[in-house]
């Protein structure tokens, strides 16, 4: 403990011998600080007991049911699956299932067709009767939800994989897309990564039109409605030929027919070609966990296109691939039994690099043991290998982290970012060493800036809105297009490395005014959601010198605190992606509270919002450090893919007190 934090606590202590209560609020001043340390020092002391004596930090990270379900059929369809698997994958699904018979995307959000459908599958496959209560319940919420006929592209896949949908009603997805130079429209560069991953596999999938039978129909999920044959609601409405949706939807109808019929002559050898290359691009972009971009989709769809294509199970790289989902299996009980469900990714990089920076913001020492092993650790998942990224930034420095264990191939720049952040301040005991690793973060950073000043995820420049408007694409998002949340988070570490001043710098500042929205609020793109973006702008537009009387910044502290809920903290549901209604609105959650903090702290404010809000923390806070939130407050896809990080709920709580602490010493 400081002298500094000692002589504080002996000062709140006398207060409390004055005839304070012990149990004031945070607005009731000396004491009420005192609270916030000591709930701080709970927090820290949480964290640290949960870094694995590697030294990287990893909360679980949950999604829905389809990630269990498309495991369970992944496995059916390659002849892996064992009673084992069936058994406890179908444990966990049933055991996610709500009272009206659905399966949602989120916890407390609606119920969610094409979810509720796999998850039927998936039961049915592990066989569960179509008559039992709860597949009769989930059956009756997809016919008055429009049926089967309705559900996304992805589920329809699924279901003509086992013989349950007809593969003329699914998207036809060519392989000699594969053949198509960088710069030529709807190459697969200008999908985004994680789409670009999952489309290459479907090619080879759709050429096939694999059949696995099972013994049963989805005859009980249909509607009746005459759309009945159609792959989905978009693809049932036919559009002006005029429009590039109208022109896609006729080319869609004639590459059925091609695939249908078979290529002939050249062109049967052309087909045989894009499948080899497909297939060849496919397995030299596995990673060493086994898997693709560590993340699920292009995963499971690379096992099914490499079987189809002949590679044996025990192949080296199917047998890697298995292996890797194996370790993405979370094994958990339920009241009904053992139960096992699937990750879609993991995080350690990212939850690493802000378990430092919240240790540092708390006041934990520069070169304390725990923040050394961290970085320690990251140092070494640096990436010093080629990438995709190259595709746009071929002769850029390489430089930047992952999200996952194991992802060479895609380092992104929010991470990159963040844990500039964090490792800038640590004080190493091989300080050039550090600085070497952070100079080439910082230039490869800065080189993945897009056009318009912003900054993606993954690639710059991946911004060509072509790929939305085919057939296929009806759930989540498939390019990477500049964000605010990135944007300012690659800003906020320019400033903090001294080159606020910087083209590149100012040119994201622009980006981020110019994105402000009319309430004053910044969107959130990979975290729910206004409450995330704006979190993360105004601390970045404040580092880079913007004052914080702006009216940018005032716009924006107002906004936060007319959301604030009566309790004291912040929250908005993940509908808001979908219905404006919900913007700023939702229960108080610890990691969205944490992030309107971190606007008020930025701006200076010594508000009641602010006091409620630290308020809120305290009295929120468990016996063991931690915090609840059963809400997920990250996003995959906005509007269709959530994620509840589990140390969120731990990390930015550290980081809001620890910043308010910071700044009453």
């Amino acid at each position: 403990m400081t002298a500094e934090r000692m002589a504080y606590q002996q000062v709140a202590a006398e207060r409390v011998a004055d005839g304070v209560p012990a149990g004031a609020r945070v607005a009731d001043g000396v004491v009420a600080d005192m609270r916030v340390q000591e709930c701080l020092d709970a927090a820290v002391a949480r964290l640290r007991a949960l870094q694995h004596e590697d030294g990287w930090w990893k909360g679980d990270l949950a999604t829905n049911v389809t990630m269990d379900a498309e495991d369970l059929m992944l496995r059916h369809f390659l002849g892996v699956a064992t009673a084992a698997t069936d058994t406890e994958t179908a444990r966990w699904i049933r055991s996610q299932q709500r009272a009206d018979g659905t399966w949602a995307t989120f916890p407390d959000g609606p119920g969610d067709l094409s979810t509720t459908v796999e998850a039927w599958v998936a039961l049915r496959m592990a066989g569960d009767d179509p008559a039992a209560p709860h597949l009769a319940k989930a059956a009756g919420f997809v016919r008055s939800a429009g049926g089967v006929e309705k559900a996304r592209v992805f589920t329809h896949i699924w279901l003509a994989l086992f013989g349950l949908w007809a593969w003329d009603d699914c998207p036809d997805l060519p392989p000699e897309l594969i053949f198509l130079p960088s710069w030529a429209p709807l190459n697969v560069y200008n999908w985004a990564c994680w789409a670009r991953q999952t489309i290459v596999p479907l090619t080879i999938v759709s050429a096939h039109r694999p059949v696995h039978p099972v013994g049963f129909t989805v005859d009980e999920l249909r509607s009746g409605t005459p759309s009945s044959q159609k792959s989905s609601q978009k693809r049932s409405q036919k559009r002006p030929l005029r429009t590039l949706e109208g022109a896609f939807q006729r080319l869609d109808v004639a590459l059925n027919a091609y695939t249908r019929w078979g290529p002939r002559g050249p062109a049967k050898l052309v087909r045989r070609l894009a499948m080899r290359r497909a297939t060849e691009w496919i397995v030299a972009r596995q990673e060493a966990d086994g898997g693709w971009g560590g993340i699920q989709p292009p995963w499971v769809y690379s096992l099914i296109a490499l079987r189809l294509m002949g590679y044996p199970i025990d192949h080296p790289v199917m047998a890697a691939g298995l292996r890797g989902l194996d370790g993405f299996t979370v094994h958990t009980q339920t009241p009904d039994g053992p139960a096992r469900w699937l990750e879609a990714c993991q995080s350690p990089v990212w939850d690493t690099g802000l378990a430092v920076a919240a240790l540092l913001d708390a006041g934990v020492p520069a070169d304390d043991e725990s923040v050394l092993r961290a970085t320690d650790w990251l140092l070494a998942e640096q990436i010093d290998a080629p990438g995709d990224w190259q595709v746009r930034r071929p002769g850029l420095v390489r430089g930047g982290w992952a999200f996952e264990f194991a992802n060479d191939g895609y380092p992104d720049t929010d991470d990159t970012a963040e844990i500039v952040l964090a490792l800038r301040r640590v004080a190493h005991p091989e300080p050039q060493r550090l600085r070497k690793a952070l100079d080439d973060a910082v230039a490869w950073t800065t080189g993945m800036q897009s056009a318009d000043g912003g900054w993606g995820a993954f690639d710059a420049d991946n911004t060509d809105t072509t790929p939305l408007k085919l057939p296929f694409c009806d759930f989540g998002a498939v390019i990477d297009s500049p964000s605010a949340d990135v944007t300012a988070h690659i800003v906020e570490m320019l400033a903090a490395e001294g080159k606020a001043g910087s083209d590149e710098c100012r040119r994201g500042v622009r980006w981020l005014l110019d994105a402000q929205e009319d309430d004053g609020s910044w969107f959130g793109r990979w975290g729910a959601n206004h409450v995330y973006g704006t979190g993360a702008v105004v601390p970045a537009l404040i580092a880079a010198g913007m004052p914080p009387g702006d009216p940018v910044v005032q716009r924006a502290v107002r906004w936060v605190e007319e959301h604030q809920n009566e309790d004291g903290g912040w929250g908005e549901d993940l509908r808001s992606y979908v219905d404006p209604a919900w913007i700023g609105r939702g229960d108080s959650t610890p990691s969205q509270t944490a992030w309107a903090l971190l606007v008020l702290l930025a701006a200076g404010t010594r508000s009641e919002a602010l006091r409620r809000g630290l308020a809120y923390l305290v009295d929120t806070q468990r016996a063991d450090g931690s915090w609840d939130e059963p809400h997920y407050t990250g996003t995959g896809f906005p509007g269709d893919f959530y994620i509840g990080y589990h140390l969120y709920r731990l990390v930015f709580p550290i980081w809001a007190l620890g910043r308010y602490v910071g700044s009453i010493r």
